[in-house]
């Protein structure tokens, strides 16, 4: 079968590869979409954390189902998707119900070979059916979890107000999830196209350019002087990251959903005294996938509106590069097998 894979960062390579043999526990899926997330841009560009080469990249992904050993209920062409985070089931993390982040987890597509293939193996505890969803729409189920899941995390409640920090697809996702929740949303990025997008398509109110806004005023202006319960950060940007302190209410809540190399810088005493809280977000449960694929049903999230580029799978190597541009516009790129 056809493969693609980053060999070094900067280098795509298409490549022949071994079609999986059925095992056991495991089934095989033949990949209908890929969608090209951050994690894939960053390990392209020899940013992401936690990597190797040569690596074949792709985590979301919306398959049919051709085989597999212990997955009752699946049936053979029935279109699905599956949690790409592959866990161990017996560490701490796992025992308490947090397989998102198993202490020896091992990324589809980041730790071992992803979905930028025509067949790919995977666990079978991992499926989930598409109940009826497009393939478009079940190749984005996973980065919208990964929203859902950093508002789980928040607690969003209804009426506060939600500063999420990075409008990109992760961050996008969280909009969306923290106004199901009932938040009122105020999207900060420094693009003002991603947030003409956060108005336009998400009927976003409250937007801030942190390059031109004073962000602090625009905050106090929004909040009535209270400042945002809840903080979300989706860049995984030091400056952004760092920056992100200083907009917190008294008593708020900081979720690191953004991952990035470095160490955070904080104020004891500013942090201290709001008694606020700092957490991290790390992929997501399947209760979160679910919660997805209902709000999809619901016609609480449009999908379609996140794909702004297509290509067939046999073009990525070329396209790949241009994704990288802010000038392109790129929100979600669509690869079709």
């Amino acid at each position: 079968m056809k493969t693609l894979v980053c060999t070094t960062p900067g280098q795509f390579d298409y490549q022949e590869g071994e079609h999986p043999a059925p095992s056991k526990n495991h089934s095989i899926l033949k990949i209908k979409r890929i969608g090209i997330c951050g994690t894939d841009l960053h390990a392209f560009e020899g940013t992401q954390p936690f990597f190797e080469y040569p690596r074949i990249l792709g985590h979301e992904l919306a398959a049919e189902f051709v085989e597999g050993d212990n997955a009752p209920g699946f049936t053979p062409g029935e279109a699905v998707t599956f949690i790409p985070y592959f866990n161990c089931g017996e560490c701490i993390a796992c025992r308490s119900g947090k397989e998102n982040c198993c202490s020896s987890i091992k990324v589809c597509g980041v730790h071992v070979h992803g979905g930028m293939a025509e067949y790919l193996s995977v666990p079978s505890y991992s499926l989930i059916h598409g109940e009826g969803l497009t393939f478009d729409e079940l190749a984005l189920v996973e980065p919208l979890a990964i929203g859902a899941h950093g508002v789980r995390r928040a607690d969003v409640k209804p009426g506060e107000f939600v500063l999420v920090i990075g409008a990109g697809p992760i961050g996008l996702g969280i909009m969306e999830f923290a106004r199901i929740a009932g938040g009122k949303v105020i999207a900060m990025d420094i693009n003002d196209q991603r947030l003409n997008f956060c108005k336009e398509k998400l009927g976003v109110e409250h937007t801030i350019n942190a390059m031109n806004d004073d962000v602090i005023e625009r905050l106090k202006d929004i909040t009535s002087g209270d400042f945002p319960t809840v903080v979300i950060d989706a860049t995984g940007s030091l400056k952004a990251i760092n920056n992100g302190f200083q907009y917190m209410a008294h008593g708020a809540r900081y979720v690191l959903v953004g991952l990035q190399k470095n160490e955070i810088v904080i104020s004891h005493p500013e942090f201290h005294k709001r008694e606020a809280t700092l957490m991290s977000s790390r992929n997501a449960n399947r209760e979160d996938f679910e919660h997805v694929i209902r709000s999809m049903k619901k016609g609480l999230v449009n999908p379609a509106t996140y794909i702004t580029h297509r290509v067939r799978f046999e073009e990525v190597k070329d396209e790949f590069k241009g994704w990288l541009d802010p000038a392109n516009g790129v929100i979600k790129a669509m690869v079709e097998v």
